[in-house]
């Protein structure tokens, strides 16, 4: 089987995919917007015709609402279409790339590897404190989600959460669950978290001499808390990182919207095994329709070498160069999760046996982002309820910007470093 490119050709990222799926909202709204403008008035509350509502303001209190106003929602709308194309464009010519090399892989199996930034070296850390601590340090194995590349926590030059920590004393190892080969495509939940994660987590206290703390980011927190359950002798103590759990808040008619979809995706899982990336990308998309053109609109009216931008474009090549999920994992996800809402309900079962977090007896940290549009806090907070002693920390961030984002450091990294520093 071909392995995937780990990079695209120069000057040619893979996003925004899928690029005509956003080209298309795009487009619809624009229509919808010019089609029904007649109809408006200024106390229709509707987020999304909120900007166009305030631009055209004073035509609404004219009363010219077939005159002006009209006009000026066709020429906004236009406007709007051609600073998303001018994003996307400013966005796939940028000529920033990310130049971290990964270090050096302790442990291998299938597609999946351990990376040990105990020895990642310094130089790229980007900190003014950029030595490597010592190997000696607090092991802490972290896991990322399944569906998107480990690389977040180490996603570039001073935004690498790894390397700054390794830089302060810890010995990060990194999870990188790799793209799903053959074996993998048929792999279970059950198989991730008893199978694959239980073997890198008793690696990772062999490697360390000592149990690591279990640190699970997004996807890889919710796998975590039953693999902590399962194996509490493997690991010294547990942080979840904008983990969901409960898949029905804020709002379950979402999270039943996304289960729907399932019945559609069979084809492609019969084809490849997997649910594809662009998939992936689609569903996310339909959850916040209008939230990927509103982005580049806004990027492409910042300055091109400013850190903003450069953040913008790290932060983007990520999002977009996700890993397919392995079919019977979607399944139970799509299904499970966001369908039935077994771990909130505590009917979701590993190798058998429910997971329960209230079962859970060790050190916890809980952090979980104010802002989050990907796991609403909502969905999030009641891990921190249900594990006896859990420390609950809420950094004013996003989903991805408290792991990687220009004000991580204060958002995440050094309330963790300071829990792992108090557990002793």
């Amino acid at each position: 089987m071909t392995r995937r490119p780990e990079a695209p050709g120069p000057l040619m990222r893979r996003g925004p995919r899928p690029l005509l799926l956003h080209l298309t909202l795009a487009m619809l709204r624009s229509n919808v917007s010019r089609a029904t403008s007649p109809l408006w008035n200024a106390d229709w509350p509707t987020s999304n015709v909120a900007e166009i509502l305030r631009s055209v303001q004073s035509a609404v209190r004219d009363g010219n609402l077939e005159g002006t106003f009209a006009a000026e929602v066709i020429a906004e709308s236009l406007e709007q279409d051609a600073a998303l194309i001018e994003g996307i464009a400013a966005y796939r010519r940028h000529p920033w790339q990310r130049t971290l090399t990964d270090p050096p892989a302790v442990w291998e199996e299938g597609g999946s590897r351990l990376l040990d930034y105990a020895n990642s070296g310094g130089a790229n850390s980007g900190g003014a404190n950029s030595a490597v601590g010592d190997s000696g340090g607090r092991p802490v194995l972290f896991v990322p989600s399944l569906i998107n590349r480990a690389y977040v926590l180490d996603l570039a030059e001073g935004n690498s959460m790894l390397r700054w920590l390794a830089a302060h004393g810890v010995r990060p190892l990194l999870l990188d669950w790799g793209w799903p080969g053959e074996i993998e495509r048929r792999f279970s939940v059950t198989d991730y978290v008893a199978g694959r994660l239980e073997r890198a987590m008793t690696e990772a206290a062999r490697i360390a001499g000592a149990p690591p703390v279990l640190a699970g980011y997004c996807m890889g927190g919710t796998l975590t808390v039953a693999a902590a359950q399962r194996r509490p002798d493997l690991i010294s103590g547990l942080a979840l990182l904008a983990a969901p759990w409960d898949f029905h808040a804020p709002d379950p008619e979402r999270a039943l919207q996304a289960a729907s979809m399932l019945p559609l995706l069979e084809p492609a899982f019969a084809f490849s095994r997997t649910l594809p990336v662009d998939l992936l990308q689609t569903l996310f998309a339909l959850l916040d329709p209008w939230g990927v053109a509103d982005k580049y609109r806004s990027f492409a009216s910042i300055r091109q070498d400013s850190e903003r931008a450069r953040l913008f474009v790290a932060m983007e090549d990520w999002l977009n160069d996700g890993v397919p999920l392995a079919a019977e994992v979607a399944r139970s996800c799509l299904g499970g999760w966001y369908g039935e809402n077994a771990p909130a309900r505590g009917v979701w079962r590993i190798a058998g046996l429910p997971v329960r977090p209230e079962a859970i007896r060790m050190p916890t940290f809980v952090a979980v982002p104010g802002r989050d549009r990907i796991v609403p806090p909502e969905s999030a907070i009641p891990l921190a309820r249900a594990i006896p002693g859990a420390v609950l920390h809420q950094p004013a961030a996003g989903h991805v910007g408290m792991a990687a984002g220009a004000r991580a450091e204060t958002a995440l990294w050094r309330p963790l470093l300071g829990w792992l520093r108090g557990m002793a």
